[in-house]
């Protein structure tokens, strides 16, 4: 299995990364991780820290081009490699790529994985970490190249169904879907629709999404929009606009972040169009979606517009569109219509699914406890299945690669590793 895993600048994919690693070896998989950005620095040792993308662009193809024929002799030597890179940098250079079209077809990965976060994360991250003048339009952009340029790539290299996004809102689940995706790719690919909006003020409603999204994580991919979900900031900005505030702090991953309300304003349109164009991909990227509808107070159905725009697209691309319908009011004909099936309760759908033997004992994970997450819609945060146990690995490639026997495989050094 190899695997080719991107960003942009200020993701910090490397503990997200690093839990990967961590499942595969508690599933016996021995998994290499090359860290592009660390073998250019060890290449280049005159560069100081951060500053690698300040060299003259000849330079840094170079730089690029040594480490990656490097990272193709140690794949030529281990089962599973997992490379962390950039599919584009936009620099003091412009807009450039940050990879070679011949190493990537030598590399032939199986699996192209794009990882996000959320806008003022990675603003916090370039603030401590680079330096670099942006703005959060600039965060937004380079997010939609960065995506685009992996999703061309991975058509290119491997055809449709080989690229994926994952989002680090809560990484230990993310990393549990691309640990999956790479080692148990004959499990289902399923997409969680909610309401989110419509629910924040109802604490039973939450804790039935979560309790939901728990049960579907135990035996599937799970792939869930709330893991990126960047309405929260903008209805902030819209209080501090309200209050005459020219900036107001925000909580990030590295702390409390000083924002410019008008720059929170000017990417309002970004946030909604990505958010509909990025959950629409996630369901383009699943074998089916499995949604819930708890009820509210006074028996309404918590039914959103999101949610029925996602099962109506999920309908019209040929997926399997599942309802957990927990309302005493029937469902209207827009829910009946596009059902394959609609359920009463969490439990009648997991039933249904061991019929259709979508569920076995070899994908059963026991529940894990629940904790916490700042990026969450709600105080209730989905619990994080952990590893499965040992398993033989999926037959995702679509080429054989001839394993190679293990006494000449070589222990990976922590240059490669990030």
């Amino acid at each position: 299995m190899r695997v080719v895993v991107t960003g942009q600048v200020g993701i910090d994919k490397a503990p997200f990364i690093e839990a990967v690693r961590t499942l595969a070896r508690q599933r016996g998989q021995d998994l290499v991780v090359c860290n592009v950005g660390q073998m250019m620095y060890a290449e280049a040792p005159d560069v100081p820290p951060g500053r690698i993308l300040n060299l003259p662009i000849n330079r840094l193809n170079t730089l690029r081009r040594s480490v990656f024929k490097e990272i193709l002799r140690i794949a030529d030597q281990h089962d599973h490699v997992l490379v962390n890179t950039h599919a584009t940098f936009r620099w003091h250079h412009g807009l450039f790529a940050a990879f070679d079209f011949d190493h990537i077809r030598q590399f032939n990965a199986d699996l192209y994985v794009t990882v996000l976060d959320h806008v003022e994360n990675v603003h916090a991250r370039l603030l401590r970490d680079h330096d670099v003048e942006h703005t959060l339009k600039d965060i937004m952009v380079w997010r939609e190249e960065e995506l685009l340029a992996t999703e061309i790539l991975a058509e290119f290299a491997r055809g449709f169904g080989h690229f994926f996004i994952l989002s680090r809102g809560r990484a230990d689940a993310s990393a549990v879907a691309l640990d999956r995706l790479m080692f148990q790719a004959e499990l289902k690919k399923v997409y969680l629709s909610f309401p989110m909006t419509h629910v924040m003020d109802q604490p039973a409603a939450l804790a039935e999404i979560e309790s939901f999204k728990d049960a579907m994580a135990q035996h599937f991919i799970c792939f869930d929009p709330a893991d990126l979900d960047e309405s929260s900031f903008y209805i902030r900005a819209q209080q501090a606009m309200r209050d005459r505030q020219p900036r107001f702090d925000y909580p990030t991953a590295t702390g409390d972040v000083s924002i410019a309300t008008q720059e929170v304003v000017e990417i309002a349109r970004d946030i909604m169009g990505q958010t509909y164009a990025r959950d629409f991909k996630m369901v383009d990227q699943s074998d089916m979606i499995v949604s819930i509808i708890p009820e509210l107070p006074g028996g309404k159905p918590a039914l959103s517009s999101g949610v029925e725009r996602e099962l109506q697209h999920a309908y019209e691309g040929g997926k399997e569109v599942y309802v957990v319908w927990h309302c005493k009011t029937a469902a209207s004909p827009f829910i009946t219509q596009t059902a394959t099936a609609i359920f009463p309760t969490v439990d009648a759908a997991l039933a249904h699914f061991r019929q259709k033997g979508y569920i076995t004992a070899d994908t059963a994970a026991p529940a894990p406890p629940t904790t916490a997450s700042p990026c969450s819609i709600s105080n209730f945060q989905s619990p994080i299945p952990p590893a499965p146990s040992p398993a033989k690995p999926a037959s995702a490639a679509r080429v054989k690669r001839a394993a190679k026997p293990t006494a000449a495989r070589k222990s990976p050094t922590s240059l490669f590793e990030s």
